[in-house]
């Protein structure tokens, strides 16, 4: 486990004292494993005294160079009832032999009407295959609860 996650753990979230000022909580996950073969993985619940939240993305990028990828990820989490962002990250769908990465930040939140609300995202995806070339990628996020 990364040392800086590892102190993070231990000494806020176990004892829920602020860091740098301000309050956090979650938890630490153990994959099982045993020596340099295992993993942790840390989960935020909250962020300033407020709950966290991610939403679902997926779509298809545009068609070039004679193909197209789908994508389908998670948003990091951001904080609830604020005006906000999220990062995101995910890898394409392996076709024509290579996939693209594609990364970036959200729109701001837009509300919707019942409750809830969504972030707009596009982007270009990084470069790759035999003939190197990006595509480029939009949609909308899923709904929050």
């Amino acid at each position: 486990m990364n040392f800086l996650v590892y102190r993070i753990y231990k000494k806020f979230l176990m004892k829920g004292e602020d860091f740098m000022g301000i309050p956090v909580s979650g938890y630490l996950y153990h994959s099982g494993g045993k020596g340099p073969y295992h993993s942790h993985r840390l989960y935020l619940t909250s962020w300033g005294g407020r709950p966290v939240h991610t939403h679902n993305f997926s779509g298809v990028t545009s068609f070039d160079v004679g193909h197209k990828h789908m994508y389908i990820g998670r948003t990091a989490p951001a904080p609830s009832g604020v005006q906000h962002r999220h990062r995101y990250f995910t890898f394409t769908s392996f076709d024509d032999g290579h996939k693209h990465v594609i990364r970036g930040v959200t729109g701001p939140a837009i509300y919707l009407p019942n409750g809830g609300h969504i972030h707009k995202f596009c982007g270009i995806t990084t470069v790759n295959g035999r003939i190197p070339h990006t595509h480029r990628y939009y949609g909308s996020t899923s709904p929050s609860d």
